[in-house]
């Protein structure tokens, strides 16, 4: 949920007008609205994770926005172009960035992620809108990528907040993948509420569903791509063998809430036909389900969505509709 596509592209009628054919041109103020409402909706988790995590959760934060924006800053300045952070774009990538990374992390990984997601993956590709994968979720993978050891470190909550001190903790996640001690599990109620070891936005599914709501209520995303996401998880993770007892912990731990509410709904890398949406959220959660059963990670939302992502022009292509009266 980072950018908002952005083309104009004129044709002549025949009686001799200009008309925008679609996408349609968006004002940098409707953008700047929708950053806002984003914002808003990630207010309640980023708030709760500062709470569970502590001063390390707000660090991150704090990091993620000013390597975001400088970075955008930076880039548009050097190549001549209009200076956009007003938008609010960087900061939303900075947000869900750093709500993907665990609170004992080095904080050189929080910024070197953020300048690549901006850089490599946002301006290098035209800037906002022009992204074919989504920004956040490109720093995180390159960060798992470059520094697995760090990014699979995750912090016990209450150890965390109470001493600032990185406290290593197994997410319910990996307890579950490796099939030992599942008595060590948390109670739902700390799964739901987000008392739980994991990335720092990750954890608490009630404080990312209440954010949900309000963009669904304002209209920011459309309800597909994320509730068929879900089912089609839980499905198949039934079908690959997972139990009723552990499924609220596949369900509520990870990253699947904060996956298909925020991540797989960003415009620019996502399909906007109603078939590909389908289609693309089918897609995310069959490789979510297949990669945390079937593959070394006990995660898999973030890879799910990115591969997504780049499958997201073909499905397009395939779903594509004519218009009304096209002649063929």
């Amino acid at each position: 949920m980072d950018n908002k596509v952005k083309t104009k592209s004129p044709s002549l009628q025949g009686d001799g007008r200009f008309v925008q054919l679609a996408p349609h041109i968006r004002s940098n103020e409707t953008v700047t609205k929708i950053m806002r409402d984003v914002l808003i909706a990630l207010a309640p988790a980023v708030v709760g994770s500062v709470y569970f995590f502590g001063m390390n959760a707000l660090i991150i934060y704090l990091i993620c926005i000013i390597f975001c924006v400088g970075s955008e800053y930076v880039f548009q300045k050097l190549a001549g172009k209009e200076i956009q952070i007003g938008d609010l774009s960087a900061v939303v990538t900075a947000i869900l960035l750093a709500m993907n990374m665990p609170a004992g992390v080095p904080l050189y990984v929080p910024a070197l992620a953020s300048m690549f997601a901006i850089i490599i993956v946002k301006e290098a590709f035209g800037g906002i809108g022009g992204n074919f994968v989504n920004p956040a979720l490109a720093g995180r993978a390159m960060a798992m990528v470059s520094w697995p050891q760090a990014m699979a470190t995750y912090t016990a909550p209450a150890a965390a907040a109470a001493a600032g001190d990185a406290v290593s903790a197994a997410t319910p996640l990996m307890i579950i993948k490796s099939g030992e001690n599942l008595a060590s599990l948390p109670p739902l109620s700390d799964m739901f509420l987000g008392n739980i070891g994991g990335v720092i936005g990750e954890t608490s599914a009630l404080l990312l569903l209440i954010g949900a709501c309000y963009l669904l209520i304002r209209k920011v995303i459309d309800w597909k791509i994320p509730v068929i996401y879900i089912l089609t998880t839980i499905v198949f993770l039934f079908i690959f063998g997972i139990s009723t007892e552990l499924m609220p912990y596949e369900i509520f731990g990870g990253g699947l809430m904060l996956g298909a509410l925020f991540m797989a709904t960003d415009y620019s890398s996502t399909p906007q036909g109603t078939k590909g949406k389908i289609i693309f959220a089918i897609g995310c959660g069959l490789l979510t389900a297949l990669i945390r059963m079937k593959g070394n990670m006990a995660e898999g939302v973030s890879f799910s969505i990115l591969l997504m992502n780049v499958a997201s022009p073909l499905i397009e292509r395939l779903t594509k509709t004519e218009a009304y009266g096209e002649a063929k």
